[in-house]
Parts: C-alpha cells; sequence; structure tokens
C-alpha cells in the first residue's frame, strides 16, 4: 500500500503538502517498542508507504523516541517534515526542565535537534498550555528560534480554544511567528473539539494534526462484544482515568465501541478504518496522527486514504456518540487548572 501524493493535504496556509496520516512517534522507545531496529523499520515502512510528516515529542521516553526518529532518518532528513514539541517535564529534579518559559524553549531545542540529528526542526509545538506562563513570553522564544534558522514553523497542542485565539492576537499586535497547526484529541469518542477548537481552527487558518484518533486503542479492534475485554496493563498504568474499564465512564465507552464495531462490520470495513476515516472526514481536519508500536499496526491503518464512509454510515456514528460529545472527561487530554485547583474556586482560603 502507497499513499498516494494527490491525496495530500496542505498544512494550514504554510503551503506545505502532507500525506492525510502522520506518523506519531509516541510508542517508540521504552514505553511502547523498546527495540531500536524494529522500530526504525516501522518508520522506513511508513516513509516508503507515502507518509511524509512524523510527529514526535522530547517527553517521549524521555528524549528515546527522538533519538530513535533521528537514527531513522539518516539520509533522508529533508524528505521529511519532522515535528517535535516542548513542554513535558525532562527531570525528576529540576522544576525548571519543563513548561512554556524562555528559558527552557531555548534550552530544550537544542536537545531536541541533538537527539534527532538536524539542524532544523520543521514543526515545533508547545505540548499543553501553560496558564502561568505569558503567552508572548513563549511566542516571542519561539519566534526567536524561527528567526535563527532552527525552527521553520510553530504549533500547539491540546489548546483551548481561547487560547488558540489568544496565540494569534498576541502574535499579531506583537508582531510574534503565529501558530500555523494546532493538535488535538479527537475521535469518535472524543467529538468536544467539533463544538469550537475546529471551527476556530478553520476561521484561523491551521492546520489540524488530531492525536489519539484510535481512543488510545479502544477503538482498535480488540474489543468485541460477548469476549473478554482485555486493557493493555502499559496504558492502564499509565492513563488509568482513561483505559481502567472498572469506571462507569469506561463502560459507557466499552458499550459504544461495542455499536461502532457492529457498525464496521456492517460497513465492511474494519473499525481501525472506520475511526480514521470518520477524523478525515471532517473538513477541519489536516492529517491524523497514528501512533504504531508495530508492523502490523502500521499495516492495519495505511490504506485507510482509500475508505469513504457513506452518509447513512456517518449519520449512524452521530446516533451512537453525538457530535460534540466526549464520553470521558478524561480524554479531553487538558484540563485547565481553575478547574483542578480548587484554590481557584474560592474566595476565601
Amino acid at each position: 500500500m502507497t499513499i498516494d501524493v494527490s491525496s495530500y493535504r496542505l498544512l494550514g496556509t504554510t503551503g506545505l503538502k502532507v500525506s492525510p496520516l502522520t506518523l506519531g512517534a509516541m510508542m517508540f522507545g521504552r514505553i511502547g517498542n523498546p527495540d531500536h531496529e524494529d522500530s526504525i523499520r516501522i518508520i522506513h515502512r511508513a516513509l516508503d508507504a507515502g507518509i511524509n510528516i512524523i510527529d514526535t515529542a522530547d517527553v517521549y521516553s524521555r528524549g528515546e523516541s527522538e533519538e530513535i526518529v533521528g537514527k531513522a532518518l539518516a539520509g533522508r532528513r529533508d524528505d521529511v517534515i519532522v515535528a517535535t514539541k516542548v513542554h513535558g517535564a525532562m527531570s525528576d529534579d529540576d522544576p525548571n526542565a519543563q513548561g512554556n518559559s524562555r528559558r527552557w524553549i531555548i534550552r530544550e531545542v537544542e536537545e531536541s535537534l541533538r537527539r534527532l540529528g538536524t539542524d532544523h526542526i520543521d514543526l515545533y509545538q508547545l505540548h499543553r498550555p501553560r496558564p502561568e506562563t505569558d503567552i508572548d513570553e513563549t511566542l516571542s522564544a519561539l519566534s526567536d528560534l524561527v528567526h535563527a534558522g532552527k525552527v521553520r514553523y510553530i504549533g500547539t497542542t491540546t489548546f483551548l480554544p481561547s487560547q488558540v485565539v489568544e496565540a494569534q492576537w498576541v502574535a499579531e499586535r506583537r508582531h510574534r511567528e503565529r501558530p500555523v497547526t494546532e493538535q488535538a484529541p479527537y475521535s469518535i469518542l472524543a467529538r468536544e473539539v467539533e463544538r469550537d477548537l475546529l471551527p476556530t481552527a478553520q476561521k484561523y487558518g491551521l492546520g489540524v494534526l488530531p492525536w489519539s484518533p484510535l481512543a488510545g486503542g479502544w477503538l482498535s479492534g480488540r474489543y468485541r462484544r460477548g469476549e473478554a475485554s482485555t486493557h493493555e496493563s502499559s496504558r492502564l498504568e499509565r492513563q488509568p482515568a482513561r483505559h481502567d474499564p472498572s469506571l462507569p465512564e469506561n463502560a459507557l465507552k466499552l458499550e459504544a465501541v461495542h455499536q461502532l464495531q457492529d457498525l464496521a462490520d456492517q460497513a465492511g470495513v474494519s473499525l481501525v478504518h472506520l475511526a480514521l476515516a470518520f477524523v478525515l472526514e471532517h473538513p477541519a481536519v489536516t492529517s491524523a496522527i497514528i501512533g504504531p508500536r508495530t508492523m502490523e499496526h502500521l499495516e492495519s491503518q495505511l490504506d485507510v486514504v482509500k475508505v469513504s464512509l457513506s452518509k447513512d454510515v456517518l449519520d449512524r456514528i452521530d446516533e451512537i456518540v453525538p457530535p460534540g460529545t466526549t464520553i470521558n472527561e478524561a480524554d479531553r487530554g487538558y484540563a485547565p487548572p481553575v478547574l483542578t485547583d480548587a484554590a481557584l474556586r474560592r474566595r476565601s482560603a
């Protein structure tokens, strides 16, 4: 299976054309596939199949993912759009080795460049918002990196619609480089971004790269009605709120998954293809991020570009999970401090 170049899509207003699937590298390294050579083979297969954009982050296995991507791209760097991210904690001891401050961004980009084995990053993204850091401080640092030639474009990840708008306005008013992309959590089971985030991205001409289109494995086809459900222990350990089957909200997800599996069977497609094709159907979406851990995972997703969902199938999906609905709050990927810190909701101490 090879993705035809004619199916490539414009990345926002950058003029770049990217494949409808982005290779996510989160699972390369100790939290997923610790075999570097096998991970490199998967990357090479994705590139040979026509995927021309790879997304990773400094925090994925604390730099190991970036190192694997760097090794895989040796001799092929100019053919690939490399995206990585900054924000996550890179030290258990240094509280400043994380976040969106100028100090950390300027320092950490050098480490990402070293690990990736390149002199520039095509798309450098803020992995999450950091409300206590002035967005102008952050955009100023990122703009300096663009002007220095170390970064080509900048983007955001899992920003609230209001934060996307603020970044755009601050960039315009302060003459900073503006974010040109947004990575949003988007799947059939997590549709809240349809309410405001995706229309906002369209309004500002942003490329949208949805993460977790398979809902962290829930839409992988492994959960079938009448069969015992087995959840990956690594996911349960890292993200129990999203994967613990004993939680009521996850029980609701499982019932939705069973209905979606029935729908996929009736439509004659795999649940993986149903899920990915659904995300790619939205006009705001540029390229869906897939995160294979094995070659089998990759191969099962590559030919989704050939899948077209009928109106009846899309309408049935809307009945199972209504537009704008996210079944489990944990799948939103970001909870603003005003919701998680009680002190921000109380007048008294």
